[in-house]
């Protein structure tokens, strides 16, 4: 299983220079967990940059995979995993959703970096 957090989903979207190394978790969409959280982001920042026509099309794209919502437990183990790690909320709720599925985070949030279970790759 795999989660790619809103920085890869935002590279892969505007074709940036890592977006090729987002391209083997997101083609895999049996594979792929979504959490909401990160088409939240997503939406949000697409639709400041590109407008509500290309936001929805992002959302689209991402729904084509299994989306997280948050529920009590995920909450809750996302708020220790933010206390333990110093993670922000949308961080830690996208690693909660991870563990939760035994998933790989493919990112390029260097708040990531070094964490068990993540393929880092770094801001050109």
């Amino acid at each position: 299983m795999n989660v790619v957090d809103s920085s890869g989903w935002l590279e892969f979207l505007a074709n940036g220079p890592n977006a090729g190394r987002f391209l083997p978790a997101l083609k895999d969409t049996a594979s792929l967990v979504v959490p909401v959280v990160c088409l939240y982001e997503v939406f949000k920042v697409v639709l400041r940059e590109r407008g509500e026509n290309a936001a929805i099309q992002a959302a689209m794209a991402m729904q084509r995979a299994r989306v997280v919502e948050i529920d009590p437990p995920l909450a809750m183990a996302a708020a220790k995993l933010s206390l333990a790690l110093s993670l922000p909320m949308a961080d830690s709720m996208i690693l909660a959703t991870a563990r939760r599925f035994d998933a790989t985070i493919w990112t390029q949030d260097a708040h990531f970096k070094g964490l068990d279970g993540v393929k880092y790759f770094r801001k050109p």
